[in-house]
C-alpha cells in the first residue's frame, strides 16, 4: 500500500470530499479516467494525487485499487475587500488537504 498527499491546495475542503467519495474503492485507472471528465477544479487536483500514489506503489494503473481518499481542512487565508466609507469585509479563503491510499488489486477486485 502507498500513499500520496496534497497539502495547502487552494479548494475548499466540503467541494474536493465530494469528488474523493466518488473514487473511493474504484480501480485507479478507471478513476484517473472518470475525474478526467468531471468539470471540478478537485477533480483534477485528486486525479493528479491518484497517479502520484500509483507511481509511489510501483505498479500500473489497471493494477491498483484506491483504498481511501481522504480530504482535510487546512488553513484558512484570511482577506479583506474594501467597502463603502472606508470600512473593509472578511473573506476566508480556505485550503485543503488531500491524502490518497492506494494498493494492488487481487484477482476478484478487477
Amino acid at each position: 500500500m502507498a500513499r500520496a498527499i496534497l497539502k495547502f491546495v487552494r479548494v475548499a475542503p466540503l467541494k474536493a470530499r465530494l469528488i474523493a467519495k466518488e473514487v473511493q474503492g474504484m480501480n485507479a485507472e478507471y478513476a484517473i479516467a472518470s475525474l478526467e471528465f468531471t468539470p471540478n477544479k478537485a477533480a483534477k487536483l485528486i486525479s493528479k494525487v491518484i497517479a502520484s500514489a500509483v507511481a509511489n506503489a510501483g505498479l500500473e494503473p489497471e493494477e491498483a485499487i484506491v483504498t481511501s481518499a481522504r480530504v482535510d481542512r487546512g488553513p484558512v487565508l484570511k482577506r479583506f475587500t474594501p467597502r463603502a466609507r472606508g470600512s473593509a469585509s472578511p473573506k476566508h479563503r480556505p485550503t485543503a488537504h488531500i491524502m490518497i491510499e492506494v494498493a494492488a488489486a487481487t484477482k476478484g477486485d478487477k
